[in-house]
């Protein structure tokens, strides 16, 4: 179905048929995804969820010369404040002029909800326009206008008319979907429906075809390298300078992009995703309207999904001979690096949590420097894992995974039982690691390199070095008291799981 047709798009329940609720070993896991089993699952108790709309935002307010406008009450968008610091700084390496990270609330209040709140979207729209003339205007929704009905679309096509900036609605409401993932497919959406298009090209005379030819050459060779903002500055020098040694011409987006690059990124002869999570709605609809392929099997994170990464890459442009070669000098020079460290972290164990393809790739990794992956926890999980899960070298009949987002409740749960040496997590679930006297890895951050080769050293030599000193999280643990009963620890901390619809399919399947 083409959805950029819809205003809105699907969630990824109905699209992916995606699960954030399952507990299990790795092995049952990828079987019932295999036979279409986990849609169904679903929780007995909640304890926290994540929001698509702040998650939106991670995306929308790196946009160079944009104006974001959050449709909705004061507190949402808030999140915006702990980011404009980075924002801007990353802004700013793309282009010194930026402006940095510009965002108005429409702070709608209890009156709002009762009459409505687009009088109010209008006034944010043409304030956004006389006072910082962006080239485009970003729409995002909460909860509320979509609960009482505002017609976002219909003023905003209304008001269009009165301003020079291209203005982009994107719905991403948090109630929709309990997958917030959903959140990458609601941006792509917006950009695809109004920023992504052809430009008029204008005629050149010229004496000869060289000037074409040359053209098309250019072309021929440059990549679209879609970025995540959970990406660091140093990330992406490390990929471009892969692709670079293969002969390719690199331009990277959506993240800090500017909204013109969305129309450049037309001329050129491959998408390539560094995460199925994050891009496939995006490049799927690229290559169904504009016939440009794309890449999207693994994150370039550890030695062997590094490896797959350039050589999927190098195949599409008949490039296998410069790829062995590149891989063969960066592999031994990494492989030599890390012994020290393979020494030293051999036999340690660690559980892991984050979104669910950079956790298995992260995983790989740890294998091969001699750590015991006992645990994973992802945001959700849906088929693009598959491959990842099929691919780890540990024992998936023993290897645990939780597909959840947020409920630290299951995890506070899964660190007293695993009792790991690490724990390699994601920002706001990190404390409940640390609170259980566990030191902590971050598994990204925007001063950090985690991907290729160079990330795959800097993880090993984080990690040597957090391990060889943990007492700072052993005296967190001694001084405070944890929220849960001790009865908590003693029951399975998938309790309230409840998988009895997916477990009725598979019988129904099996029959």
């Amino acid at each position: 179905m083409d959805y950029i047709k819809e205003k809105t798009p699907p969630v990824r329940e109905d699209r992916l048929k995606a699960c954030n609720s399952f507990g299990g070993c790795c092995s049952k896991l990828l079987d019932k995804s295999k036979k279409g089993c986990l849609n169904n699952t679903k929780r007995t108790f909640y304890q926290t969820q994540g929001c698509q709309l702040n998650l939106s935002l991670a995306i929308l307010s790196t946009i160079r010369d944009t104006v974001i406008i959050v449709h909705s009450p004061i507190g949402c968008g808030g999140g915006n404040n702990s980011v404009a610091g980075v924002t801007t700084g990353f802004q700013k390496l793309r282009d010194k002029n930026a402006k940095g990270l510009i965002w108005i609330n429409t702070n709608l209040d209890e009156a709002d909800v009762i009459t409505g709140g687009e009088k109010k979207l209008k006034e944010a729209v043409l304030y956004a326009e006389k006072e910082f003339r962006p080239e485009t205007i970003v729409v995002v929704n909460s909860c509320v206008p979509a609960l009482i009905g505002d017609d976002i679309d219909g003023i905003l096509e209304e008001v269009q008319k009165q301003v020079a900036a291209k203005i982009v609605p994107v719905h991403c409401e948090g109630f929709k979907t309990k997958i917030m993932a959903s959140a990458y497919d609601s941006v792509y959406h917006g950009i695809l429906r109004n920023l992504v298009y052809k430009k008029e090209k204008i005629e050149k005379i010229v004496e000869d075809d060289l000037e074409e030819i040359k053209e098309k050459y250019k072309i021929s060779r440059t990549v679209n390298l879609l970025n995540v903002s959970s990406m660091s500055k140093i990330d992406e020098h490390e990929l471009v300078r892969l692709l670079e040694n293969l002969g390719l011409k690199v331009r990277i987006l959506p993240c800090y992009a500017h909204p013109e690059d969305f129309q450049d990124m037309l001329d050129a002869a491959l998408n390539i995703g560094i995460c199925a999570t994050h891009d496939d709605y995006f490049v799927e609809h690229i290559k169904a309207k504009y016939d440009i392929p794309f890449i999207l099997k693994t994150i370039p994170i550890g030695i062997r999904n590094t490896n797959k990464w350039i050589r999927d890459i190098a195949e599409f442009f008949g490039l296998e001979k410069e790829a062995e070669s590149l891989i063969e000098v960066e592999n031994r020079a990494l492989k030599e690096a890390l012994e020290p460290f393979k020494k030293n972290l051999s036999g340690k164990t660690a559980l892991l949590t984050g979104g669910e393809i950079r956790v298995l790739a992260t995983a790989e990794l740890l294998e091969y420097l001699g750590v015991s992956v006992i645990g994973m926890r992802g945001y959700h999980y849906d088929h693009f894992a598959d491959e990842l899960i099929e691919s780890l070298p540990s024992d998936k009949d023993k290897t645990i995974f939780n597909a959840a987002t947020g409920q630290p409740f299951e995890q506070s749960n899964l660190i007293e039982r695993l009792k790991p040496d690490v724990y390699i997590g994601h920002t706001g679930g990190n404390v409940w690691a640390a609170k259980h006297g566990v030191p902590v890895l971050p598994i990204f951050g925007p001063s950090y390199n985690y991907m290729g080769y160079s990330g795959s050293f800097e993880i090993a030599r984080r990690l040597n070095r957090l391990l060889k000193n943990t007492i700072f999280n052993k005296n967190i643990a001694k001084n405070l008291k944890l929220p849960y009963f001790e009865e908590w620890y003693k029951q399975d901390p998938f309790l309230y799981i409840d998988n009895s619809e997916s477990e009725a399919l598979e019988k129904e399947l099996a029959t």
